[in-house]
């Protein structure tokens, strides 16, 4: 059972709104791929000698990167929460459909049809496979942190947004490698298993054990404790986020400013993904009589990504430079304005949710 201390903990850096820094997160993205390529393209060497510190394929040095990304959000998920999963259990059994069932798959298709059909003519025809390949990582790894800021400002249930994330996580240990798998091999992109099996561990397993004996350490602390714990942490997150930006742009330099539409046009389906499965989901939601305050959140779950984890298991597949990282990134570049506009559309359509009718 989750405790008032626990949900009140968990929920803290959502209680005060959207922060400055995340607010303006896409202003900072831009300005790191301004940065990035104005160092890959004046300082070289650096880029090379970083790519260099590997081993079985994973850079060491994004790889510390990654992880002070992750433990400060899996810090905040209380796994206890899902032990409320059966009061909700129409919004989880939605958001679980549209998370596992339907976002990777619509996002594969879709970036089947628009990046190797469609936009085909104005893409490097060897990039195309590895920018689908991104995508996938990006809508295989569904969101855990900055949800709860999405629900706090929609005004969701709580112990739903908790429980949800805590589920999620734990369906992603286990179902992340081979989901991935099943759609790269579909997409015919050759995977490096071995490669992969080591993401999930050093990506999702570890971070999820080390987190878990940090949150009970500051817990010790109580509410406060925890609070004052994640003040530290959380800004260290956002500053290994952008700088492995920076290194990730640094490599993408050269491609980028040769071809900078490349980006808007991987945008594409990955805001026709977004806002579908956001539709979906909340559309389904009101069909099964799911209360508004648990289909608001339900509908942002759905449709974000937990993209450090796209962008790590990029890196670890394709390479720091490979089209499937810069995909993963593109995906950090819209995922705050769009969310945001998600979440204006649920309020905006709160009296329609609760009116007579399905």
């Amino acid at each position: 059972m989750t405790t008032a201390v626990e949900s009140e903990a968990a929920d803290s850096a959502a209680r005060a709104g959207l922060g400055t820094f995340e607010r303006y997160l896409s202003v900072w993205v831009a300005l790191c791929i301004i940065v990035g390529i104005s160092l890959g393209h004046g300082v070289p060497g650096a880029f090379v000698a970083i790519a260099a510190v590997e081993f079985a394929h994973v850079n060491l040095v994004v790889a510390v990167l990654v992880w002070i990304m992750i433990v400060p959000m899996l810090v905040k998920i209380d796994f206890s929460a899902l032990g409320t999963v059966r009061r909700h259990w129409r919004g989880i059994g939605i958001t679980l459909f549209i998370n596992w069932a339907v976002k990777p798959f619509s996002m594969a298709l879709l970036a089947s049809v628009f990046l190797a059909g469609i936009f085909s003519p104005w893409l490097p025809a060897e990039e195309i496979g590895s920018y689908i390949a991104g995508l996938i990582l990006l809508a295989a790894a569904p969101c855990t942190a900055m949800v709860f800021v999405w629900s706090n400002l929609c005004e969701g249930e709580p112990h739903f947004t908790l429980s949800q994330v805590a589920l999620n996580d734990v369906i992603m240990v286990f179902a992340f490698a081979p989901l991935v798998a099943l759609l790269l091999g579909v997409a015919s992109i050759s995977l490096p298993w071995n490669t992969l099996l080591l993401s999930v561990v050093l990506y999702i397993v570890l971070p999820v054990i080390v987190a878990q004996i940090l949150r009970r350490m500051l817990l010790r602390g109580g509410e406060k404790g925890l609070r004052r714990g994640l003040s530290v942490l959380q800004p260290m997150s956002l500053l290994a986020l952008l700088t492995t930006l920076v290194l990730l742009f640094g490599f993408q330099g050269e491609a980028i400013l040769a071809r900078p539409a490349i980006i808007a046009l991987i945008a594409i389906p990955i805001l026709f993904q977004v806002y579908f499965n956001a539709g979906l989901a909340y559309w389904l939601s009101k069909h099964f009589g799911v209360a508004w305050c648990v289909a608001a959140p339900a509908a942002l779950i759905g449709a974000s990504n937990f993209f450090e984890l796209a962008v790590a298991a990029a890196i670890s597949l394709f390479g720091l430079n490979s089209g499937a990282a810069l995909a993963t990134v593109v995906g950090v570049l819209v995922e705050v304005p769009v969310m945001l506009s998600i979440v204006a559309l649920v309020k905006r359509t709160r009296g329609w949710y609760e009116g007579a009718g399905a």
